[in-house]
């Protein structure tokens, strides 16, 4: 599927529409190679009253030779700049790195129709 994989950067942007379209918010937070950087998805999980978490995902191989996203680091809520680190350390060893923070209602089940809709129509990946 690599000869139909979106350029990284539409692909960054057609993330932050969907999620806007959804009511929810996107941000590009650091920004990588135009056409085949890696992103990475930070969903924000709003835990309400001023609290939030954070985890971060990422398209893997899977088993049966598809991609997928796959939650690769959650936030703790005891150590949040150890989250932060987490980010920076990636991407100062992936200059290519695309890093994408979305706020969205229910982000793991954005992630999972995320994952159905690029499996179905192989565009994405």
């Amino acid at each position: 599927m690599s000869g139909s994989r979106l350029p990284a950067a539409l692909e960054v942007t057609a993330l932050i529409r969907l999620v806007e379209a959804k009511g929810g918010f996107g941000v590009v937070v650091h920004r990588g190679e135009l056409d085949s950087g890696t992103i990475l998805i930070v969903i924000v999980i709003n835990q309400g009253f001023g609290q939030s978490s954070a985890q971060v995902y990422e398209r893997l191989p899977k088993p049966d030779g598809t991609l997928g996203w796959t939650l690769s680091k959650a936030q703790d809520p005891q150590d949040k700049a150890e989250f932060d680190q987490y980010l920076s350390r990636r991407a100062a060893q992936d200059r290519d790195l695309w890093i994408v923070e979305l706020a969205i209602a229910d982000g793991e089940q954005f992630i999972r129709n995320l994952e159905e809709i690029e499996n179905k129509h192989g565009f994405m990946g």
